[in-house]
């Protein structure tokens, strides 16, 4: 299903109004009943115990008092906190300006923290964010209410596109993922829900099986909080369309290169590595322990959001099979 229409329509005030409608009218459901979120659990309330899943559940969520009274491995459950502190980090880089799709990254980015936003917000629940710019990092506290959901929107909706290297000034010295996960981490001392929003692209190692310079940090805030990670891509970094010859540019370091795209042999060493790529994206974050929600800019993002609740919500609530073994 293509993106909703109206929300590429940037101009005016409804735009807001358009996103609350595209976020409640088809996410809001799935929060009827039981209070949980994005994410089920975990909070400070104790719920009982489970099967460990390997591959899929957290080795320091190890019920050890139930494991050993059933010789099978066990995790905790617990209930999600009542009152949940969110802090955003959104990626508002020069590499998030791109786009071929009816959305760019920077405006799928916006939709994300809307989900978010609508989801979240209730009576004592707060929202707070940090914004990586091209030039500076910007904090805006945690509040609460539609108010503050709104301003926050409308200052990411309105704020100004560098467009990228112009070749007459030298590259924005913009600060980096891994600087923005660490003012998240010394900002964020009460523990609950870090959504980071980003193509996650940010000092990536060319060699695979390297450790991108954020996930040691998204590690240490994956200890103390929920963390969900919100991968967002354009098609055009899958793959290499067939348009003839084509000018490539770097917008943050101004690096060119002309490249033929009728050549198939190129096309599929361009898709195979742009698959490596987004595979380490994957595997560093799994490492670090954050939840990985990806969202593309030529797909209908609402369905794609309400497909990893219903997936989270079954893992969390699925029946441990009778007579089942486990491993560790």
């Amino acid at each position: 299903m293509p993106p909703d229409p109206g929300l590429v329509d940037l101009a005016g005030d409804g735009r807001l109004r358009r996103l609350e409608l595209a976020v409640t009218r088809r996410l809001d459901g799935l929060l009827h009943g039981r209070y949980q979120g994005l994410l089920p659990g975990p909070g400070s309330e104790p719920a009982g115990s489970r099967e460990y899943r390997p591959g899929e559940d957290e080795v320091r969520r190890m019920d050890w008092a139930v494991t050993a009274r059933t010789t099978v491995p066990h995790v905790r459950q617990l209930d999600a906190d009542r009152e949940l502190t969110t802090w955003l980090l959104v990626d508002a880089s020069i590499s998030m300006e791109y786009g071929t799709a009816e959305l760019d990254k920077r405006e799928l980015a916006v939709a994300a923290v809307a989900a978010v936003g609508f989801l979240t917000v209730g009576v004592g629940n707060r929202l707070g964010a940090q914004v990586l710019t091209p030039t500076a990092l910007r904090r805006y506290p945690p509040g609460s209410g539609r108010t503050h959901l709104f301003g926050l929107l409308r200052m990411l909706l309105a704020a100004p596109r560098h467009g990228g290297y112009d070749g007459d000034s030298a590259p924005l010295a913009s600060p980096d993922l891994a600087t923005a996960l660490d003012g998240v981490h010394r900002t964020a001392t009460r523990r609950g829900l870090v959504v980071v929003i980003s193509d996650f692209l940010d000092g990536l190692p060319d060699a695979p099986g390297r450790a991108a310079p954020w996930e040691r940090i998204l590690r240490r805030l994956a200890v103390r909080h929920q963390v969900l990670a919100v991968e967002v891509t354009d098609p055009r970094e899958w793959e290499l369309p067939d348009v003839g010859l084509v000018t490539l540019l770097d917008p943050e370091n101004g690096r060119r290169r002309e490249v033929w795209t009728g050549d198939p042999r190129l096309r599929r060493r361009y898709a195979a590595a742009a698959a490596a790529q987004r595979d380490q994206v994957r595997q560093s974050l799994r490492r670090s322990g954050a939840a990985h929600l990806p969202l593309r800019t030529d797909r209908d993002w609402v369905a794609d959001i309400v497909r990893y609740v219903h997936q989270q919500r079954r893992l969390a609530t699925a029946p441990v099979p009778a007579g089942g073994s486990g491993g560790a």
